[in-house]
């Protein structure tokens, strides 16, 4: 694997975007729904579970290196953030998010 993989950044950070627009479909963060949440516990896990899993995918598609993941989980954790996901959420994901891309 090299340093830099054979995907260009901007293509790295629409893709963590997209998954992120993903899960937000399925599990909108609070401030943004006008009561409880209606998604369903396994509906939302396996959403989650499938945008984890696309992101792998992608890494061993483009055969991303060391930056370029970094990127993917830094990208995905600021849009989380940014969408006003709560921080204990967010880390979790994205802590599972780079152990997975970490694995080989």
């Amino acid at each position: 694997m090299g340093l830099f993989g054979s995907v260009s950044g901007r293509q790295v950070d629409e893709f963590a975007k997209s998954l992120v627009g993903e899960i937000a479909k399925v599990y909108p963060p609070e401030e943004k729904t006008d009561g409880p949440r209606k998604s369903s516990q396994k509906k939302v896990a396996s959403a989650l579970e499938g945008a984890l899993k696309k992101a792998v995918d992608f890494k061993k598609q483009h055969r991303l290196g060391i930056y370029k993941t970094a990127r993917l989980g830094n990208t995905f954790r600021w849009e989380m953030k940014e969408l006003g996901y709560s921080e204990p959420f967010v880390e979790a994901l994205v802590k599972d998010l780079v152990i997975r891309l970490s694995v080989k």
